[in-house]
C-alpha cells in the first residue's frame, strides 16, 4: 500500500490475528508481538517474508504506525507506556498509535496526554463486528480523533473495516463502543428472557425467532445470536462474557459520570458481572442464556 511504510501490530487474539491477516494480503510487511508465542511463530510461519514475529516490544523500534488490539485498558496501558520497557520508549516521535481494543474513555484519554508528551499521537478506533467479520474485512471501526490523525490512519483502517466512523475527539470512539455494547447486551437480555418464557410454555423456539426477526423485535441479537449460538447449544459467538462484562461496567461508569440514572444499564451490567463469577472464565457472552436458567431454576427449587 502507497503511503504506508512500516507497521506494528501488538495482539493477536480471537479478532486481531484476523485483522492482522487482512493487512499481510494487501502486501503490508508488518512486525508483530504477542504474549503467546505459539500463536506468533504459527502466524509467522503461514506469512513467511511478510510477518516478522518479535521477541520483545523493543522490536518495533521502526515502526510508523502501530495498531492495539487488546483486551482491556490495564494491558494497553502496559505495552503503551506504563509497563515494562514500554513503546513509548521505542517509537519515533509523530509515531502513530491506533488502540483497535475496548479500552476504558477515560484511560484513553490520560495515556494518550502521556504519548503526546513524547510526541506520539494515539487515535482510539474500536471495532463492531464478530469474528466472522473481522475474519471477512466487514467490521465497522469507531474512530476517535482530529480529521488530519484520522485520514492518516484511514488506508489501514479500510483493510480491515467497511464502515469507518468518526466519532470526535479521542476517546469518543471508547466511549461510544461501551454504550454501544450496552445496547447490545440489553437486545441479548431482552431476547433471552423472552426465549426462556416461550419454552416454559412449551411453544416452538424456532418459530418465535422466525416471529422476532420478521416483526419489531428484531435486533442484532435476534438475528445473528439466537439461533446461531443459543437454540443450537454452542454459545460459541465469539465475544467473551468477561469482556462484555467489562465494557458493561465501562458503560455505567460513563453514566455516572455524566450524572445520569440509568436503571436498565444497571440491572444489565449487574447480571453480566453476577453471571462472570458463576461462569467459566472463558464462557461465551450468549452463555448469559445459561445464566437466566440457572437463576430461574433456583426460584422454582425454593
Amino acid at each position: 500500500m502507497s503511503g504506508i511504510a512500516r507497521v506494528g501490530f501488538v495482539g493477536l487474539g480471537k479478532m486481531g490475528a484476523p485483522m492482522l491477516r487482512h493487512l499481510l494480503t494487501r502486501g503490508l510487511a508488518v512486525t508483530a508481538f504477542d504474549s503467546d508465542r505459539k500463536r506468533l511463530a504459527s502466524l509467522a510461519a503461514d506469512w513467511p517474508g511478510k510477518l516478522r514475529a518479535a521477541a520483545s516490544l523493543g522490536e518495533l523500534v521502526g515502526c510508523d504506525t502501530v495498531i492495539t488490539m487488546l483486551p482491556n485498558s490495564r494491558e494497553t496501558n502496559q505495552v503503551l507506556a506504563e509497563g515494562e520497557n514500554p513503546l513509548i520508549h521505542v517509537l519515533r516521535p509523530d509515531a502513530l498509535v491506533i488502540d483497535m481494543g475496548s479500552s476504558d474513555p477515560v484511560e484513553t484519554t490520560r495515556l494518550a496526554g502521556l504519548l503526546n508528551a513524547a510526541g506520539i499521537q494515539l487515535v482510539d478506533a474500536p471495532v463492531s463486528g464478530s469474528v466472522a467479520k473481522a475474519e471477512s474485512g466487514q467490521l465497522s471501526i469507531m474512530v476517535g480523533a482530529d480529521s488530519d490523525l484520522l485520514e492518516r490512519a484511514r488506508p489501514l483502517l479500510e483493510v480491515m473495516g467497511r464502515i469507518i466512523l468518526p466519532t470526535g475527539r479521542v476517546g469518543s470512539a471508547h466511549a461510544m463502543k461501551a454504550l454501544n455494547n450496552y445496547v447490545y447486551a440489553a437486545g441479548l437480555l431482552a431476547s433471552c428472557e423472552a426465549l426462556l418464557a416461550v419454552r416454559a410454555m412449551g411453544l416452538d423456539a424456532d418459530t418465535f425467532v422466525d416471529i422476532l426477526n420478521a416483526s419489531s423485535g428484531r435486533n442484532v441479537a435476534t438475528e445473528t445470536k439466537l439461533r446461531q449460538f443459543i437454540l443450537s447449544g454452542s454459545f460459541s459467538g465469539g465475544f467473551s462474557l468477561p469482556l462484555q462484562a467489562k465494557d458493561l461496567a465501562t458503560a455505567r461508569r460513563l453514566g455516572d459520570s455524566a450524572g445520569l440514572d440509568m436503571p436498565q444499564l444497571s440491572r444489565v451490567a449487574s447480571l453480566w458481572s453476577d453471571a462472570v463469577a458463576v461462569l467459566p472464565a472463558e464462557a461465551d457472552n450468549t452463555a448469559i442464556y445459561r445464566y437466566l436458567e440457572t437463576l430461574q431454576a433456583s426460584m422454582e427449587s425454593v
